[in-house]
């Protein structure tokens, strides 16, 4: 499991799970779809840390830079 996620990519993703957390325990999310997107939250923050997407690899994007 090679990286493939760059740090704007990872940066993105953690603040878009920020935010839905936030409006989760906000109120504004509520219900089965507030629990779907937590579980998103949760992905993006996981994919992030392990700085690897698995949707990624059948459309062959890379958001890392190449090593020179």
């Amino acid at each position: 499991m090679e990286a493939n996620m760059g740090n704007l990519d990872r940066g993105v993703r953690l603040v878009i799970a920020a935010a839905i957390v936030a409006a989760y325990f906000m109120g504004m999310l509520a219900g089965t779809l507030g629990i779907v997107m937590l579980v998103l939250a949760g992905v993006f923050v996981l994919t992030s840390v392990i700085r690897f997407c698995p949707l990624y690899l059948p459309f062959g994007i890379r958001t890392l830079p190449k090593k020179s």
